[in-house]
């Protein structure tokens, strides 16, 4: 038997990632993993983890955003979906009318952090003027802040992701027809470090676990419709405690077909050295 070398292959927007460590490993036993961008460094770093307890181990991970990932679930382009949501109605009757069955693992919590350059002096905002701000009813941040004369700029997720969605049902809007749609968490970080105007959402677990990643931005505390204090996504303990207004469980669709080859690296995520990892990233584990 021949071994390659581990291989990377990063392709601009989406990141994708190949693990091949056996030329006689056959595609029955390699793993697709596409979806959410908010969990697909963690998914990395796991596949990682996890390849030198199983030398025929070949996995291929993408993100692009939940919506995408359940797609190719439903396509039959995938075993697993990582995804920030729940499946939709309308996705789970496509599912039942292809007579495609899922399993669902909810294996981490997250939260959304909402981000602004680290010069903007705001340090905290409530959920009703956020709400204001994403739809575009706050058009400067004069009107929220009254010593700044700068338009807002926002910057969000494509329709296909589901933290889009997520924030999208927790402030009950429509987004402004003025935010810009970035493909990632990475990308919409490196617009607002040069936007001192700018305002967007991002994976809490992103930002937390890279220092060069927070450099240049500062996260907002929030107060959500009923709080009477402003909570920070970075904090475990309000997280632990569910105070953060903006925080949501982690979810894995896995094809009914491809369990028995998918199962090994779902319980090496639930061992102690997975959940040490998915803590290392910044998310929280749910205790059962």
């Amino acid at each position: 038997m021949n071994v390659k070398h581990k291989k990377y292959v990063f392709y601009f927007p989406y990141l994708f990632f190949i693990l091949a460590l056996s030329s006689c490993s056959s595609s029955d036993h390699s793993i697709k993993m596409k979806g959410s961008d908010t969990e697909v460094n963690l998914a990395v770093n796991l596949a990682e983890k996890y390849t030198p307890l199983d030398p025929s181990f070949s996995i291929a991970i993408s993100g692009g955003g939940s919506g995408l990932g359940i797609t190719s679930l439903l396509n039959g382009q995938a075993d697993i979906a990582n995804s920030s949501r729940p499946l939709s109605e309308k996705e789970a009757a496509a599912f039942k009318t292809k007579n495609i069955t899922l399993k669902t693992i909810i294996f981490a919590e997250d939260a959304t952090a909402f981000v602004v350059h680290k010069d903007l002096p705001i340090s905290q905002v409530d959920v009703a003027t956020l709400g204001r701000i994403m739809r575009g009813e706050y058009k400067n941040w004069s009107e929220i802040i009254p010593e700044v004369n700068l338009p807002i700029n926002i910057y969000g997720r494509q329709s296909s992701s589901g933290t889009h969605s997520f924030v999208k049902k927790k402030l009950n809007i429509e987004f402004a027809n003025t935010a810009k749609e970035m493909t990632g968490n990475a990308q919409i970080l490196e617009g607002i470090k040069s936007d001192k105007s700018g305002i967007g959402y991002v994976g809490a677990g992103y930002v937390s676990s890279d220092i060069n990643a927070r450099q240049g931005v500062k996260v907002l505390k929030i107060k959500g419709p009923t709080d009477s204090l402003y909570y920070s996504p970075l904090d475990p303990v309000v997280i632990n405690q569910s105070l953060y207004y903006f925080q949501r469980p982690l979810y894995q669709f896995v094809v009914a077909d491809s369990w028995e080859k998918v199962k090994p690296l779902i319980d090496f995520e639930q061992s102690e050295a997975g959940r040490q990892l998915i803590r290392e990233h910044g998310y929280y584990i749910i205790e059962n």
